[in-house]
């Protein structure tokens, strides 16, 4: 298996970045008559893409001998791979990549060194490292990347897989929110950082500062690396945060219920798209994907539609509406009073482990809370650390069906 470490390089000493850009590239061009490009080449395989570029970098593009070869090497390899996805209809034309934005290069194995909290990179030699890397393993690359005015270099270890432990618990439903980051069915909240709503005000202070320095002047470079460091900042508290709720849920759970959320939907609904952006639910679906995978358990993703905030966990019955603003409410064929996030996270466990036809979804559901809904599954692979994602189809309830 592969693991990555990332630590930061000390500011001490700056790599020497370059890429090269797209267009340098084998002589591509794009038409003026057209918005599609245009390629003079007849392959634009990595070898054949390298041999362009040495017989015209030298007079086209100086700046690149100062670099490493690696960076253009991997730089060349990562455009032939997107320019067969290109033709291949996979992905959109390859985007050249600019000095200064999202600066960044990969050295493969052989061509760099860690000792210790020391790495050393061509034409830089060592490097100090904040901290040395926290595996014991080959390491097969490296990648050095800028974020704000701090460098970073990501390592991919191969190690040995590690032994899977029980699980203490055997399922448990979260249902994501924009008041209460997640909520767990059994009775868990938890409250998101919010990073970004509460450096708002901050962050428009800083932008105003950046406009009103001059172009290309020292000042504006403080500025803008101001900025840069207050969005590095806000990330990184939202990724954290993120990380410890879901490495906490992949530990201590077997099965995994969430919803399948319709973020890039969600977004486009003004009065919603701050608070879920800042929350990052994709990013917490994206990183609970591979923990389960990596500790054996299993995530279920429940249909987008299915209406678990306004379904009473105790009887079943499904209210017509229920807005935004209404955080708690009371069934009236049982007169149960619901939290309705604590509601909706019962729901979507009951529906997820109905869905899964298995030994371990009926173990795991043996605290009954009901029917477990009109749910259909794919095919479910045992729990011996693979990703299995179940989608629990439902039929589809009122048209004002949407994320609660």
């Amino acid at each position: 298996s592969r693991l990555t470490s990332s630590v930061p390089i000390s500011l001490g000493q700056r790599a020497l970045l370059g890429s090269p850009i797209t267009g340098a590239l084998a002589g591509g061009k794009r038409s003026t008559n057209s918005t599609r490009p245009t390629l003079r080449i007849p392959s634009l395989r990595s070898t054949r893409l390298r041999r362009e570029l040495n017989a015209k970098k030298r007079e086209a593009y100086p700046w690149m001998m100062d670099v490493t070869k690696c960076a253009i090497q991997e730089a060349l390899i990562d455009l032939g791979r997107a320019f067969d996805g290109f033709f291949k209809k996979r992905v959109k034309y390859p985007k050249p990549k600019k000095k200064g934005l999202h600066d960044s290069f990969t050295m493969s194995s052989g061509t760099f060194a860690v000792d210790g909290d020391r790495i050393r990179i061509p034409r830089l030699g060592y490097v100090r490292m904040s901290e040395a890397c926290r595996f014991d393993g080959k390491s097969l690359s490296a990648t050095v990347s800028r974020t704000a005015d701090q460098w970073f270099v990501s390592l991919s270890v191969e190690i040995d897989d590690q032994a899977l432990t029980d699980k203490p618990h055997r399922s448990v439903g979260v249902d994501l929110g924009v008041t209460t980051f997640a909520s767990l069915s059994d009775g868990t909240k938890v409250a998101g950082p919010k990073a970004h709503s509460r450096l708002l005000a901050k962050q428009a202070r800083l932008n105003r500062q950046l406009s009103r320095k001059n172009q290309g002047s020292k000042n504006r470079h403080k500025a803008k690396m101001k900025l840069a460091r207050l969005h590095a900042r806000i990330a990184n508290v939202r990724k954290d945060s993120i990380h410890k709720l879901t490495t906490e849920l992949a530990s201590n759970y077997e099965v995994i219920c969430i919803e399948d959320v319709n973020v890039s939907g969600i977004v486009k609904n003004h009065n919603l798209a701050r608070v879920v952006s800042d929350m990052g639910f994709f990013e917490f679906r994206r990183q609970l994907g591979y923990k389960c995978e990596r500790n054996g358990s299993t995530l279920v993703a429940i249909d987008r539609w299915y209406p678990s905030s306004k379904t009473c966990s105790s009887c079943g019955e499904v209210i017509g509406s229920l807005p935004l603003r209404v955080r708690t409410w009371t069934c009236e064929g049982c007169g149960a009073e619901h939290d309705r996030d604590i509601n909706a996270a019962i729901n979507i466990e009951r529906v997820g482990l109905a869905s899964i036809p298995s030994p371990t979804a009926s173990s795991a559901g043996s605290n009954d809370r009901g029917d477990g809904g009109s749910g259909q599954s794919l095919d479910f692979g045992s729990a011996t650390g693979e990703t299995t994602i179940v989608e629990a189809v439902s039929e589809p309830q009122t048209s004002n069906s949407k994320f609660v």
